[in-house]
C-alpha cells in the first residue's frame, strides 16, 4: 500500500480535484489518499476565527457567507449528476452548519478556533470522497479523528496511531482508495486540534510509517525538489535523489516543498518519501530515501529568514568549563531551538528563528556572561550534500563563490551533509545566485 498526500493547490479547483481521481486510479495499488483543505480555505477560516476572536461578528459572517459561495460553485463544477451534487450540497449543509454554530457562540476560544480551521479539511476530504464514489471508484473515507493523536508536547502518539489504524485498515480490506484527512488530530482532551501548519505533510508520514507503506507521495505543484530557490535564483534544476538526512536539512532549512516534521516517520521505518508534480506527473520528481546512487557532492541550498545572532561572552575567560552548559540551559528554558553555534574559548555566538522571548533570554545570559548587542534580519544559508572528512575542497570551493559577500558565522563539520553560512538577510539573494553559479554545473 502507498500513501499519497496533495495540498491545497492540487485540491483547489474542481478540475485539479478531478485530475487527482485520475491519478490514483490509473493503477491497481491501493493508497490512502491524504488531502489538505482546499487552497485558500485554511486562510479564510482563520480570517474568520480572528474576527470571531475580536468581537467583529458581521464581518466574521460575511466572510463565511463569501467562502459558503466559494464551496457551492465548486460543487456546480464538479459533480456530474444530480445524485452527486445532493451529496455534496448535503456535506457542504452539514460543515457549514457546524462553522455556523461555532460563530454564534458568546465566547469564542482556542478551543473553537482548531474547530473552525479543521473544517477545511473535513470538507475537502468529504467532498473528494463523494465525487469518487458518484464515479463509482471503490473508496471509503477514514477520519483522521479517530486515529491521529498529539501528546501533551503537542507531538504525534507514533504507538497509538499505528494500533488504531491497524484496526480501522483490518475492516476497509476490499476498498482501493482510502481517503483522511491532513493537519488535523486530536489532543490528550480529545478535542481537536492540529499538526501545525504545513502538517498535512506530517500526517501523510505518520500515516506511511505506522502500515510501513511501499512508498509516500507527496504531490505539490512543482517538479520535486529543487537544487535552489526558484523564487530568487535564475535558473534551478529538480534533484533527483536525496538522503533523509539531506532532505530534512533543505525543509528545515527554508525549503518550502517540504514540512520539516515530514522525514521523521518516513526515516524510521525506512518508508521512501517521493515528492511529485501533479501539473506534470510524468515527471519524476525527487526521491528520499535511506542510500542513493551517488551523484554530485552537492546537492542543494536552501535559505531561512527571520534570524536573530546572539553573541554570548564568559566574564571569567580562561577555563571557563560549564558555561556552554549554562548559555544552553536558558535556551532549553524558553523553549527555543538554536539553529547555528560557534565557540571559542571565552565566547560562544548562537542564532535562533523565534525571538518572541529573546528580552527574557538576554536578561538571564547577562547574569554570567557579557552580551554584544544581537544582530537581527539574519538569513541562514545551508548548502547540503556529501561532505564526508576526507572529502577536500568543497568549503574552499562554497567561499571562494560567496568572497564578495560579508559572512557573519559558519557552521561545518557538525554534519557530514549540511555546510551553513550566516549572512545579512539584504545579501541573501545575492548570496543564494553566487553560490547557484560557483557550486552547480548546468547544460
Amino acid at each position: 500500500m502507498q500513501v499519497w498526500k496533495f495540498g491545497g493547490t492540487s485540491v483547489g479547483k474542481p478540475e485539479r480535484m478531478k485530475s487527482i481521481r485520475d491519478l490514483v486510479t490509473a493503477n491497481d495499488t491501493r493508497k490512502i489518499v491524504v488531502l489538505s483543505a482546499l487552497s485558500g480555505s485554511t486562510n479564510a477560516l482563520l480570517a474568520i476565527g480572528e474576527a470571531l476572536t475580536k468581537g467583529e461578528k458581521v464581518a466574521a459572517k460575511e466572510q463565511l457567507v463569501a467562502l459558503r459561495a466559494h464551496y457551492d460553485q465548486f460543487l456546480t463544477e464538479l459533480f456530474s449528476t444530480e445524485e452527486g451534487l445532493n451529496e455534496g450540497k448535503a456535506i457542504v449543509e452539514k460543515e457549514f452548519g457546524f462553522i455556523e454554530s461555532l460563530a454564534n457562540l458568546k465566547i469564542y476560544t482556542t478551543k473553537q478556533d482548531k474547530q473552525m480551521v479543521a473544517e477545511g479539511e473535513l470538507l475537502s476530504t468529504q467532498i473528494f470522497t463523494a465525487y469518487m464514489k458518484e464515479q463509482g471508484e471503490s473508496v471509503v473515507l477514514l477520519p483522521a479523528l479517530e486515529f491521529m493523536s498529539i501528546d501533551a508536547d503537542n507531538e504525534p502518539e507514533l504507538a497509538k496511531i499505528e494500533e488504531k489504524l491497524g484496526q480501522i485498515l483490518k475492516g476497509q480490506s476490499d476498498k482501493q482508495i482510502l481517503v483522511t484527512q491532513g493537519f488535523i488530530c486530536r489532543n490528550p482532551r480529545g478535542e481537536v486540534d492540529n499538526l501545525k501548519r504545513g502538517g498535512s505533510d506530517y500526517t501523510a508520514s505518520l500515516i506511511g510509517g505506522a502500515i510501513t507503506a511501499e512508498e509516500i507521495q507527496i504531490w505539490t505543484d512543482i517538479d520535486g525538489m529543487h537544487n535552489n530557490d526558484p523564487r530568487i535564483v535564475s535558473r534551478t534544476f529538480p534533484v533527483r535523489e536525496l538522503l533523509f538526512e539531506e532532505a530534512a536539512e533543505l525543509a528545515y532549512f527554508g525549503a518550502k516543498i517540504l514540512h520539516p516534521s515530514t522525514i521523521t516517520p518516513a526515516k524510521l521505518k525506512g518508508v521512501p518519501v517521493r515528492l511529485k508534480n501533479t501539473m506534470a506527473p510524468e515527471a519524476p520528481g525527487t526521491v528520499i530515501k535511506s542510500e542513493t546512487s551517488g551523484g554530485a557532492e552537492i546537492k542543494a541550498i536552501a535559505a531561512k529568514d527571520n534570524i536573530t545572532a546572539i553573541y554570548v561572552h564568559s566574564t571569567r575567560m580562561l577555563n571557563a568549563y560549564g558555561f556552554l552548559r549554562k548559555v544552553f540551559d536558558v535556551f532549553e528554558k524558553y523553549k527555543t531551538p538554536v539553529d547555528m553555534i560557534t565557540t571559542s574559548e571565552v565566547s560562544v555566538a548562537v542564532t535562533i528563528d523565534n525571538s518572541e522571548n529573546l528580552d527574557k533570554i538576554g536578561e538571564e545570559l547577562r547574569q554570567f556572561a557579557d552580551l554584544e548587542e544581537h544582530d537581527k534580519d539574519q538569513s541562514i544559508i545551508c548548502i547540503v550534500g556529501n561532505f564526508l572528512a576526507d572529502k577536500a575542497g568543497i568549503a574552499i570551493k562554497i567561499l571562494e563563490a560567496v568572497k564578495h559577500i560579508p559572512i557573519r558565522m559558519i557552521s561545518y563539520g557538525a554534519s557530514e551533509h549540511n555546510i551553513s553560512l550566516l549572512v545579512d538577510t539584504r545579501h541573501k539573494n545575492e548570496a543564494l545566485e553566487a553560490l547557484n553559479e560557483g557550486l552547480f554545473t548546468f547544460e
